[in-house]
């Protein structure tokens, strides 16, 4: 019998994490609760915050989201009330008899028992043990200790408590796997989707389209982008495009004020190929630190699955591809990269390199993990 399985989660329905990828598949199975995420750092009197406080006090009780991933869902999808990142023992015992309470009463209404709790954000362990849970999984795919936006010392504290109460850890990276290394230790690099970026596409209509070449990125712009890299290249070749597509988390004015730059925005994660298959080159310009040597972005093998050339700063994960990425560190490796992919077609070869990663047989073997649990 395949196991239920609670979910402690980012907010689903933005761009996919792996975690979203792994779960939409193994929903196909099984009942799965998802819980929207309680946080990783507690609220400033920011606008920001205010905002996303008020919007999750309304969406409090609903379960209905527009998916950015047209695949399947959890059975039920949860906006929790409870107290983000609760420092003293009174506030965490407080956080999580909130949610047991919430969380149990979902379980009885949809027939959920004996489940597996998964976790991707170590904040939620305290509901491990509380939910008539048979097994407890711990998946990590980021350094948290290296992420921005993140009550780092609270964080860790509660990472190594899950790390020492999971029956199962799985890290996306052989650093991870490092860091919180056991018998109980599997490594999950990411999967791709790989018939929605291998499959031909239509052009996406917002691409530019006067006949210069376009180098292309999609993601979160975030601290971790080296925007001094980007734009000391942009610079110096006018006669590119380069677009980017995501949602900025950093100041990107010296980048917007020049003229080859365009920020479309964010895109729907079924559409993205419609820009990456038609764009010259796709970038991944990461900045060397602790979270980037730990990671394992999901975009490096859907851009790999597009077959369109790949230019890339240096970080761990790019090790099984060097056939097919071009590595720089430097503004005039990064520019000549340019002149050497500006009239490159789709590699086939490149496409097949990450045929077997789908992430449809990522979740088969993780199917296989939780039952022997």
């Amino acid at each position: 019998m395949q196991r239920d399985l609670i979910v402690f989660g980012e907010d689903w329905g933005g761009l996919p994490s792996s975690t979203q990828h792994l779960i939409s598949h193994l929903a196909k199975t099984r009942k799965v609760l998802w819980v929207n995420s309680i946080g990783l750092r507690r609220p400033k009197l920011s606008k920001h915050d205010i905002k996303r406080l008020w919007h999750k006090l309304l969406a409090f009780g609903k379960s209905t989201v527009k998916p950015s991933y047209q695949g399947p869902c959890p059975t039920l999808i949860v906006n929790p009330i409870s107290l983000p990142v609760p420092r003293y023992q009174w506030e965490r015992a407080l956080a999580y008899k909130l949610l047991q309470w919430q969380l149990k009463a979902l379980m009885k209404q949809h027939g959920i028992c004996d489940p597996v709790l998964w976790t991707s954000l170590p904040t939620a362990v305290d509901l491990a043990g509380k939910l008539g849970d048979r097994g407890l999984v711990y998946y990590c795919g980021d350094d948290f200790s290296a992420l921005a936006g993140v009550d780092h010392t609270i964080v860790s504290q509660r990472e190594q408590e899950l790390v020492k109460s999971a029956n199962l850890v799985i890290t996306a990276s052989e650093k991870l796997a490092e860091k919180h290394t056991g018998s109980h230790t599997q490594v999950l690099t990411h999967g791709v989707d790989y018939q929605l970026f291998s499959t031909p596409t239509k052009r996406a209509a917002d691409l530019p389209n006067d006949g210069r070449p376009i180098a292309g990125f999609y993601g979160s712009l975030s601290a971790w982008i080296d925007l001094e890299l980007l734009k000391a290249v942009i610079a110096q070749r006018p006669n590119w495009h380069f677009v980017f597509i995501g949602k900025p988390s950093v100041d990107i004015s010296q980048l917007a004020q020049l003229e080859n730059t365009h920020f479309l925005g964010e895109r729907a994660h079924h559409s993205l190929p419609g820009y990456s298959q038609h764009w010259n080159v796709s970038l991944l310009p990461f900045r060397d630190n602790a979270q980037i040597r730990a990671c394992n972005p999901l975009k490096l093998r859907e851009y790999l699955a597009t077959g369109t050339p790949v230019i890339s700063t240096a970080f761990p994960a790019l090790s099984p591809y060097l056939d097919y990425v071009e590595k720089v560190a430097t503004a005039d490796q990064f520019l000549a990269a340019l002149d050497k992919y500006k009239h490159k077609t789709r590699n086939y070869q490149q496409t097949l390199s990450v045929s077997e990663h789908d992430w449809s047989a990522r979740a088969a073997l993780v199917s296989g993990w939780l039952e022997a649990l």
